[in-house]
């Protein structure tokens, strides 16, 4: 991050002050307080800048606020703040390059949109620039649940121009969509609707149907005394009836209107935060935008659901879950590859931390299936460089490198990545273990497979990924009558080497041992039970009776020698007494349960079993 020089523009006082916030912000980028304090701390700089101010301290304004604008695009206030400061230093085009920034940030922010077209119209004497820009703000926010003060601004800069058949032409289109204060503007619609034209009033197919209708009725009926007459409808009165049944024909749209804001009403009276944050969203609000976007995807209307998802990602933007899903949804419609595209970039460039690369990881699956194959690869590789040894991405990468360059080509990846001193031991034993996957289930060569897991065992005593892998590996070899004898003993060697040789956690050696006993049961001879029963007691039994354990136990290997300690304290294999720890209020079991691969649970509940996935 670039650290400008902030010894100029301020006091000393300031300038210390600005110097300690921004090493805070150095430290912690991800800290939205620090980075608060900072852009306050520059804004108030010789007691607020304006264009006479010290240029530096005007640069060390617009630096801040450029990094923590580009850290945190979607605060719209603070493009509104950033606005009003560069109109104060530098004027009207300044001022306005930021509020283009800004929308191009946050194109959905009715707020910013709001502010933008509102300077507009105070800085600009075109009428027909400012018209133009609250046309984009219209296509941007107009669809807006609570977009009434967009619209309202829109209207009061028509009004002061006396343009009551634009006014009238904004009503048109506002009357049809759902949000908050819809009704306001119905009334004001049909108020106007009385004393505007024909034909500003309805489409010229749909006026010519209704004459259509009113000429096939005939003569108009009138009653004169005990008679009736009839008499032919004058143009005064074919108007007459014509806006009576335009007047119909509104109010139709208004019924509709109305249902379709009630419907929605259910959803947007639940999202208690429409911006944007840093702090987490509540499970329930999380809830209510699975269930809008399933609304309006069952609506079916391609505007209306893509622009909830734009709002949906203002607040749910650190979110995973709603970029993938907005990805997902757009792949299913029809010439949209672009907009994909966009998605997975604006999530994976701005928002979604690498940490969490699984949005990163189908951006590059996209890629590919786009044939940009060099890019995929690329953007693995770019998440390696931040996260170096991530296992999904690195497996990810072998089989990308497999479709497209053969099986030798994965190989070399896992090759490369063991070697590589920035992978640690733990993520190397999992690419062993998936380098033998992949000889195994792609090449079909078990022999090959065999020998990975074999001459890489000794290496990875410590990882469960590892060994569970070469105990399910021979596990789940097909065998005959003729080969299983021979396949027994490579089973039986992998078990005794995962209960003698291996560190394992002894929750997980138990899971394995039931995997065998389960073996054992289902494929094992007539002598099977005998290695069974043992087996059992060594696993199930007590600990008096797990001669295994207490071998591993013993710092020489012995039997004998953990057994003493047993005696020597009282019938428990060890536990070290720390009288400090105790009067500290710790548990003195807690290192117990640690050494064994196991947690305390808390009181009343149940243990779960163990995942391997």
């Amino acid at each position: 991050m670039q650290v400008i020089d902030y010894n100029y523009g301020g006091s000393d006082e300031e300038n210390a002050e600005l110097k300690k916030l921004n090493a805070e912000v150095l430290e912690d980028s991800d800290s939205f307080d620090n980075w608060e304090k900072l852009v306050r701390a520059a804004e108030s700089l010789e007691g607020g800048l304006n264009r006479n101010s010290n240029p530096q301290a005007i640069v060390a304004a617009r630096s801040i606020y450029d990094r923590f604008l580009a850290r945190f695009p979607l605060l719209f206030g603070y493009w509104k703040k950033y606005a009003d400061l560069e109109f104060s230093i530098a004027g009207t085009e300044a001022a306005e390059m930021v509020y283009e920034r800004g929308v191009a940030s946050i194109t959905n922010s009715v707020d910013l949109w709001t502010n933008y077209c509102a300077f507009k119209v105070e800085t600009s004497h075109d009428p027909d620039l400012i018209r133009e820009l609250f046309e984009r703000g219209a296509t941007c926010v107009g669809l807006d649940f609570l977009a009434h003060p967009f619209w309202d601004k829109y209207l009061e800069f028509e009004e002061r121009l006396e343009a009551n058949e634009r006014i009238f032409a904004i009503l048109d289109r506002v009357v049809h969509i759902p949000m908050h204060q819809y009704a306001r503007y119905f009334e004001r619609y049909r108020q106007l609707a009385q004393s505007r034209p024909l034909h500003e009033l309805l489409p010229a197919d749909t006026l010519a149907q209704f004459r259509a209708e009113i000429d096939t009725e005939g003569l108009a009926t009138i009653q004169a005394g005990s008679q009736q007459i009839n008499v032919e409808r004058g143009e005064l009165e074919i108007e007459r009836e014509m806006r009576t049944r335009i007047d119909n024909f509104h109010l139709e749209i208004f019924a509709r209107t109305q249902v379709e804001t009630t419907k929605r009403w259910t959803y947007e009276s639940e999202v208690k935060r429409p911006y944007f944050h840093v702090t987490e969203l509540d499970e329930g609000q999380l809830v209510n935008w699975r269930k809008y976007l399933d609304f309006e995807e069952v609506e079916g209307d391609y505007l209306r659901t893509a622009f909830l998802y734009e709002r949906c990602l203002v607040t749910c933007a650190y979110y995973d879950e709603f970029w993938l899903r907005y990805a997902r949804y757009m792949l299913g419609q029809q010439g949209k590859e672009e907009e994909v595209r966009n998605i997975y970039q604006r999530a994976s460039m701005l928002y979604v931390p690498i940490a969490r690369p699984a949005i990163r990881l189908h951006y590059a699956y996209f890629e590919e299936m786009c044939n940009r194959v060099e890019l995929a690869k690329d953007i693995h590789n770019a998440i390696l460089v931040n996260i170096p040894g991530h296992i999904e991405t690195i497996v990810s990468l072998a089989q990308l490198s497999r479709r497209h360059g053969g099986l030798e080509a994965a190989i070399e990846v896992f090759k490369t990545q063991i070697d590589s001193s920035e992978c640690d031991i733990y993520a190397k034993a999992a690419l062993v273990a998936e380098w033998a996957r992949l000889l195994w289930k792609i090449k079909g060569s078990v022999d090959e497979a065999r020998q990975v897991f074999q001459k890489n065992q000794h290496w990875y005593l410590d990882s469960r990924p590892f060994w569970i892998s070469y105990f399910m590996f021979e596990l789940e070899q097909p065998t005959s009558a003729e080969t299983e004898p021979a396949q027994y003993q490579r089973i039986k060697q992998v078990h005794e080497d995962i209960r003698r040789k291996s560190h394992l956690p002894p929750l997980t050696m138990k899971d394995l041992s039931h995997y065998y006993m389960v073996y054992l049961q289902e494929r094992g001879t007539k002598e099977a039970m005998k290695e069974y029963m043992i087996l059992d007691r060594e696993v199930n039994g007590p600990f008096s009776v797990q001669a295994m354990m207490k071998a591993k136990l013993a710092d020489d290997g012995k039997v004998a020698t953990t057994e003493r300690r047993i005696m020597m304290e009282n019938g428990h294999p060890g536990v070290e007494i720390d009288e400090a720890a105790i009067r500290r209020g710790e548990n003195p079991y807690t290192k117990y349960y640690q050494a064994q691969g196991e947690h305390p649970l808390p009181s009343g509940q149940q243990p779960q079993p163990l995942r391997y996935q």
